[in-house]
């Protein structure tokens, strides 16, 4: 059976598709569920316990994440440069984590989440620029 080998030297300069970042995209907002779940939702239904059985419950919950995001950050890095990589990684956790802020945590979204997300925003567009000729 053939090995795949990743190494830093390989991205395409090729447009990337739909088709190629969707199962990447859909697979890192999992990872990220678990682990927006494993690092803050202790704080409101473990508040009450000992930090190290909030450490346990949310390690096994990270766990999953990690299940994910390795695989999902390997084929992504098959067309994706490494800070092309981050940063989809960093705009798909503030997506991930408003919706849980608001709904899960009741905080109220206020102006730095919609000046963060313009941050991401542009340096998406910035980091994308690398494979344009």
């Amino acid at each position: 059976m053939a090995r795949q080998v990743f190494t830093l030297a390989k991205v395409s300069t090729m447009p990337i598709t739909t088709m190629q970042i969707l199962p990447f995209i859909l697979a890192l907002a999992a990872s990220n569920t678990f682990m927006t779940v494993a690092w803050y939702a202790h704080l409101r239904d473990l508040n009450d316990k000992p930090w190290y059985i909030a450490a346990i419950i949310s390690w096994g919950i990270a766990l999953f994440e990690y299940l994910i995001q390795v695989p999902a950050n390997r084929y992504g890095f098959q067309f994706m440069t490494l800070a092309q990589l981050k940063i989809t990684q960093e705009i798909i956790s503030l997506a991930v984590f408003i919706p849980f802020a608001v709904l899960y945590m009741k905080n109220k979204i206020t102006w730095n989440y919609l000046a963060a997300c313009g941050c991401l925003i542009l340096a998406a567009i910035l980091i994308f620029q690398e494979n344009q000729p």
